[in-house]
């Protein structure tokens, strides 16, 4: 049962229900259907109220059936609105919890409009690459005004009731008992004669409409360049007040049927869908206890430590910071209280949050002080033996039960765990730089990591507002192990003739937020440089550039130290094209004997981006990520991969992975190439010759 129907006098109730967030699927369609015709043919029923079970009116259409005939099928959202519409009895949405995209557009078609306070009600289609295809952009604009309905259906971000309260689309805001207040509202209704009003009667006057429409879409067109979507919403919202509703909701669905079927659109789903997959672990079921988390100790008050802190500070979880010098802590603590004031000087935190977040901090340099701590969490200097030293005293003092985990963004987990007589109890969360803004968290799992224990830290990134993704131990983990492959591949273009600023162009073309050079610059090189040292002696076989090298030797560490691939100039951080990089690019290749060629930028970008998916597709090879879309999640979040391409799996599906491998093997065929790096993955080539996606079953 999707839909309850129940007759409470002479009104009939229909709450829909289909946990967890009431989506509007054909199953749920067809169950507001036949309440509804039960409700109209009810000689004793006088009104009839629409609302959703659990606290929840409902989260909108299910995109699951997007692109399908499912979606089609009768009675579609379009259908429902219409019944709603043509309905002798007055129908009354009632609004509760959250009411998003298809409910608040099933809740524009009924009579009147009652809600909770603090309600979030929203259109957010434009989120995954669409527009409210149920006449949302033509009811909301005579409901709510222009103005705000098309904030609203450009950003997709939802308001609360409040604030839609003076306007057509709220009948009344119901204090107290939410059911008793609809109820009491339904019964007025009736007794005021029943009165039909439909929103689509109400007329638009807008007489600066065009130039309102101009001033708008050129401000849309400047922040949404590589997404189709915003700028029909302003077309469909234009036709609101330009057109009858009937042309106006035809010209809406035409715009919906074209933007669904856009590559835009299609990863910006697999995106939604991928990043709520990568929550589920297949051996931990939702039922797993977890061990409370009430305080939190940090090792190291760095910039990755204070950020660190940050996240817990601002879910109100206590933590202690520990150093091993009191100027240090002093440093870390006065970072943090900086961090937080900038953020009340843009007006994003109270002054009374800030003072809240500040004492629950406190700091040590004493590990004694930690022992009762739920969870701590190293964030030291990456060698094995600062962390073994790190993980020895831990064991020596943490109380049994408490997680130990490392921010290791590469060294290998079970040898950390192993550190310790309880290897159960340890986990990687490895944090992204900074990594209080950052929404990644690589969790990593040991050989030995508890159920419980990932459960728990799975259930704390929620939290802490992270976006988690469980991986398996290996050299880099998943983003790190690949953002290599990719590196090395920029450097080998170096090599071969490509400048550092033609690179990074080129893959910011592509849609990257930062090229290869531009990032290492911002990262620090020497975090490159210290990994191909280890690199040098644990994998000799494993063939590089060494230009990387020959930059840190001159001291070029990047942005810290006002010189990497680029030149920086102090208190500005644009990149400044280097002779000297120029120059000492000249020498090695004299040294290495290659004379350069011109590489074109599709090349650049073919051989960054399939380099990072051939090492994804070895990664879900050895089981390291539990699927295609774990790998697109941490790139998406983390690395800076255009959101509009999906991720570079999904990026590869779509260009065809019979084609990839066709590249890589044409890669392999350079000259100068490593004909190890260009081995198409077993992985990639079975997908290719199937012709069905990584994640198919």
């Amino acid at each position: 049962m999707t839909a309850r129907y129940q007759i409470q006098e002479n009104i009939a109730v229909i709450t829909i229900e289909n946990p967890p967030i009431n989506s509007m699927g054909l199953a749920t369609r067809r169950g507001i259907e036949a309440a509804l015709k039960l409700a109209i043919a009810d000689a004793g029923v006088r009104a009839i109220v629409i609302t959703g079970a659990n606290g929840v009116m409902t989260g909108g259409a299910d995109i699951r059936e997007f692109g399908k005939p499912v979606a089609m099928q009768s009675p579609t959202l379009h259908d429902l609105i219409r019944m709603f519409e043509a309905s002798a009895k007055p129908v009354i949405a009632a609004i509760n919890g959250v009411c998003m995209g298809g409910g608040m557009e099933i809740s524009l078609g009924c009579h009147y409009r009652v809600a909770a306070g603090g309600v979030m009600i929203g259109l957010p289609e434009v989120k995954i690459g669409i527009l409210p295809g149920a006449g949302g952009t033509q009811r909301l604009p005579r409901a709510a005004g222009v103005e705000l309905a098309l904030n609203m259906i450009v950003s997709g971000e939802p308001v609360k009731s409040e604030v839609l309260a003076n306007t057509k689309f709220l009948d009344r805001l119901i204090e107290g008992d939410f059911m008793s207040g609809v109820l009491a509202f339904a019964r007025q209704v009736i007794d005021d004669g029943a009165k039909l009003p439909r929103v689509r009667d109400i007329k638009i006057e807008m007489p600066n409409a065009a130039v309102f429409f101009t001033e708008t879409r050129a401000s849309v067109a400047a922040s949404s360049k590589h997404f189709p979507a915003p700028l029909k919403c302003v077309d469909a919202v234009e036709a609101a007040v330009l057109r009858d509703i009937d042309d106006g909701l035809a010209y809406e669905f035409q715009l919906f049927s074209e933007l669904v079927t856009t590559p835009e659109s299609a990863a910006l789903r697999h995106a939604f869908f991928a990043e709520r997959a990568a929550s589920k672990i297949a051996d931990i079921a939702d039922t797993t206890p977890t061990r409370p988390i009430e305080t939190v100790a940090v090792i190291g008050a760095g910039t990755m430590g204070g950020g660190i802190s940050m996240n817990f500070l601002n879910a109100g979880i206590a933590v202690t910071m520990l150093e091993t010098k009191q100027e240090a802590l002093e440093r870390g603590v006065a970072t943090i209280r900086k961090n937080y004031e900038n953020t009340v000087r843009r007006g994003k935190l109270t002054q009374e949050k800030l003072d809240q977040r500040m004492a629950l901090l406190n700091t040590t340099l004493n590990y004694d002080d930690i022992s009762d701590a739920d969870l701590v969490i190293e964030a030291v200097f990456e060698d094995i033996r600062v962390k073994e030293q790190v993980f020895t005293k831990l064991d020596s003092v943490m109380k049994p039960g408490a997680i130990l985990a490392s921010n290791t963004s590469t060294l290998d987990l079970n040898r950390i765990a192993n550190f310790t007589r309880r290897p159960q109890d340890v986990v990687g969360l490895h944090f992204f730089s900074p990594a209080n803004v950052m929404k990644l968290l690589e969790v990593v799992r040991g050989s030995e990591t508890s159920k419980d224990v990932l459960a728990t830290v799975m259930k704390l990134a929620k939290k802490i507002k992270k976006t988690a993704v469980v991986s398996g131990v290996c050299d880099g983990f998943i983003g790190n192990r690949m953002i290599e492959q990719y590196s090395r591949q920029a450097m080998f273009m170096l090599d071969e003739g490509a400048s550092v600023e033609q690179i990074d162009g080129a893959i910011e073309a592509f849609g990257f937020a930062m090229g290869p050079f531009r990032m290492g610059d911002l990262a620090g090189n020497d975090i490159g440089w210290h990994i191909r040292q280890r690199r040098y002696i644990e994998r000799p076989e494993m063939a590089y550039s060494r230009v990387g090298d020959r930059l840190c030797e001159l001291g070029r560490f990047g942005q810290k130290t006002g010189a990497g691939w680029y030149d920086y100039k102090p208190g500005d951080r644009t990149a400044y094209p280097s002779s000297v990089v120029a120059a000492a690019l000249n020498d090695y290749r004299r040294t290495i004997g290659i004379a350069p060629r011109s590489i074109g930028d599709e090349e650049i970008c073919q051989r960054l981006v399939y380099a990072l998916v051939n090492e994804g597709a070895n990664i879900l090879a050895e089981g390291i990520a539990q699927r295609a879309s774990d790998i697109d999640v941490i790139y998406l979040t983390g690395y800076g991969f255009p959101l509009w391409r999906g991720g570079p799996m999904h990026y590869a599906e779509t260009v065809g992975l019979d084609k990839v491998v066709q590249s890589i093997n044409g890669f392999a065929n350079n000259p100068y190439a490593d004909p190890a790096f260009w081995s198409p993955a077993s992985t990639l080539q079975a997908h290719a010759k199937s012709g069905k996606g990584f994640d198919a079953k």
